[in-house]
């Protein structure tokens, strides 16, 4: 897998917000900047994704499926907040970065930059208090648009559409399945996939 070719495809800014066009976002927002390691590896069979399942004892997000990541300190660039995130989170001690991604913005208030990069196979260590489970997903799978679906919740009263691509047992939705969605856009494009 090209992940170099895959940067260089054209792709913008996305938002939980991108399905939801009548959403009335609140002046003079706070975003608070975090960085994900949106990281490949290539393995017999196909390249695949490195993905998390949260703890469900966290405040924010509890049991859903992200990519390693979480705030950026001050001083420090996405790059390396997601790299260290990472190796916190997952033991994930080695990655190449590849490009950081246009950012995402969520509706609980991140500016999420996605930092693209490649891994080797390593032995995970879920970090308890942050991270259930750790696992790959085949890139083929989270690269084809079609197998995204537009699904919709209620959120603070209102119905919120997002994107879901479920893998076997693992729903996929919301930030971590729109930023996987803009990768899928960028390979369809550009014939990567």
């Amino acid at each position: 897998m090209n992940l170099h070719a895959l940067a260089a495809r054209p792709g913008g800014r996305s938002s939980d917000f991108d399905l939801n066009a009548g959403v009335v976002l609140p002046g003079r927002r706070v975003l608070r900047d975090a960085a994900v390691l949106v990281a490949f590896r290539e393995a017999p069979g196909g390249a695949r994704l490195l993905l998390t399942k949260r703890s469900s004892a966290l405040r924010n997000h509890p049991g859903q499926i992200a990519f390693p990541g979480g705030k950026i300190d001050e001083g420090e660039t996405p790059e390396a907040a997601a790299l260290r995130e990472a190796r916190e989170e997952v033991g994930l001690e080695c990655a190449e970065v590849v490009a950081c991604l246009p950012p995402h913005e969520t509706v609980t208030g991140f500016t999420v930059t996605p930092v693209l990069a490649a891994y080797e196979a390593f032995e995970p260590t879920p970090e308890p208090g942050e991270v259930a489970e750790v696992f790959e997903v085949p890139a083929a799978h989270v690269l084809d648009p079609a197998n995204y679906s537009v699904e919709a919740r209620r959120w603070r009263g209102e119905w919120r559409r997002y994107y879901a691509v479920p893998y076997g047992p693992r729903y996929v939705w919301g930030a971590t399945a729109r930023i996987l969605r803009g990768l899928a856009e960028r390979a369809t494009d550009g014939g990567l996939a």
